[in-house]
C-alpha cells in the first residue's frame, strides 16, 4: 500500500487543486491545442473540465470526502484497471483519484480523445508529491488487474461484463440526464439550464438530454431564455449534427420546435441524438417521479429546483457537469468498492 498518509493526499491534491485553477504555461498550452486532437475539445470546454475538477480539490472538500472511508482498511496494494472514457475533457480523472487515495495502483487505459490531457495532469501530480509515481501506469492492454472500472457504450458494456466477470468490477453504461419544469421557472432559471444542455456540447451523461414538462408548457419562453448560447451553432460538428437532425425532421414531417442552433422534439425516448432535446409531458409532479424512478438505471442525474422523490441525484440549474468529490458516476461508490475489494480469484 501507498505509504502516503492522509494528511499528505490530501495536501499533494489540494496544491493540484490550486495549479489547476491557476494554470501556467505549460497548462495553457495543452488547453489551446486540444482541439487538433479532438474537434470536440474547444478552449472553452477544456478549461471548464479542468476548472471543474480544480474546485473540488481543495483542503476542505478533500478532508470531508476521505473523512467517510478508512483508507487503512487494505493491507495490500492492488491493480485496478481503468477504462476511461473521453467524451468530456478529463472525465475519468475521478476514478483515478480514487486509486490512489486508496493506495492502489492504476493501470490506464486512457481513451485516444483524452489521452493527453490525463497523462499531464497526473505528471504534475508526481511532480507535486513523487510518492505518486510508482502507483499509475498507463497501458494499452489491460494485464494482470485485480479489479476493473470500465466506462463504455452500451454495446461495449457487455464486452466488459463478459470479460471482466471473474474479478471485481464497476461497468457504466450510456446514461443521460433530464430535468423536470413546472413551468414556474424564472428567465435566470432557464438559462442556467442552458448549461446542463449545452455544456460539452451535450455530449456527457451529465447533459440534460430531455424535459419533463408539464401540459401546454410554453416553449417559447424557453427559448428566448437560452438564447445566449446561439454561438454553439457556429461549432461545426455540432452544426453538422444539428443540420442532419433538421433534414431528416422535414422529410419525414416530424413536428418539431426550431430556434435555429437547437431542435425540440416531443418524444417518449430518454436519448436524444446531438443538438436535439426531447420533451414529454407529465399529469402531475408525482407520475413524473414514478416514470423516472422505473427507468432510473438509465439517468445520470435529474435537474430541478424542486425537492422530488427519486433515485437519481437531482441537481439545481446550471449544476449538472460541476460534480462534487461523492457524486459517483451511476450512484456507485467507487471509494466503497475500492476499500472492500475481493482478493483476486475469490469472486464468483
Amino acid at each position: 500500500m501507498s505509504k502516503l498518509s492522509r494528511t499528505q493526499l490530501i495536501n499533494a491534491f489540494s496544491i493540484l487543486g490550486a495549479y489547476l485553477n491557476n494554470a501556467d504555461s505549460q497548462l495553457l498550452e495543452i488547453i489551446s491545442t486540444e482541439r487538433q486532437y479532438n474537434a470536440w475539445f474547444t478552449t472553452d470546454n477544456v478549461t471548464q473540465g479542468i476548472s471543474a475538477i480544480g474546485k473540488t480539490l481543495n483542503v476542505e472538500q478533500l478532508t470531508t470526502w476521505l473523512n467517510n472511508y478508512d483508507l487503512d482498511k487494505n493491507t495490500t496494494s492492488k491493480n485496478i484497471g481503468l477504462i476511461l472514457a473521453g467524451n468530456i475533457p478529463l472525465v475519468g480523472f475521478h476514478d483515478v483519484l480514487c486509486v490512489l487515495v486508496t493506495g492502489n495502483h492504476a493501470l490506464i487505459k486512457a481513451s485516444a480523445q483524452d489521452a493527453r490531457l490525463i497523462k499531464f495532469v497526473l505528471q504534475k501530480l508526481v511532480a507535486i508529491e513523487p510518492g505518486f509515481a510508482n502507483q499509475f501506469t498507463f497501458v494499452e492492454r489491460l494485464e494482470n488487474f485485480d479489479a476493473v472500472i470500465g466506462t463504455g457504450s452500451n454495446n461495449t458494456s457487455r464486452y466488459f461484463e463478459y470479460y471482466f466477470s471473474k474479478v471485481p468490477h464497476i461497468i457504466r453504461k450510456n446514461r443521460n440526464s433530464l430535468a423536470v419544469l413546472t413551468g414556474n421557472e424564472t428567465a435566470a432559471q432557464l438559462h442556467e439550464l442552458g448549461h446542463d444542455i449545452f455544456d460539452y456540447f451535450g455530449l456527457g451523461c451529465r447533459n440534460v438530454s430531455k424535459l419533463l414538462v408539464p401540459k401546454d408548457y410554453n416553449f417559447i419562453f424557453f427559448f428566448e431564455s437560452i438564447q445566449t448560447y446561439q454561438a454553439i451553432i457556429d461549432h461545426h460538428k455540432y452544426n453538422n449534427n444539428y443540420d442532419y437532425n433538421k433534414s431528416i425532421y422535414l422529410v419525414n414531417g416530424d413536428k418539431h420546435f426550431d430556434n435555429g442552433f437547437l431542435l425540440v422534439k416531443e418524444d417518449a425516448r430518454w436519448v436524444s441524438p446531438l443538438a436535439v432535446l426531447y420533451y414529454e409531458y407529465y399529469e402531475s409532479l408525482e407520475s413524473a417521479e414514478q416514470t423516472i424512478n422505473e427507468i432510473s438505471d438509465h439517468i445520470q442525474c435529474v435537474v430541478s429546483s424542486m425537492p422530488l422523490n427519486m433515485k437519481p441525484q437531482v441537481v439545481d440549474f446550471g449544476v449538472s457537469q460541476q460534480p462534487g468529490l461523492m457524486d459517483y458516476a451511476d450512484g456507485v461508490d467507487t471509494m466503497d468498492f475500492l476499500s472492500n475489494l475481493y482478493t483476486f480469484g475469490e469472486r464468483s
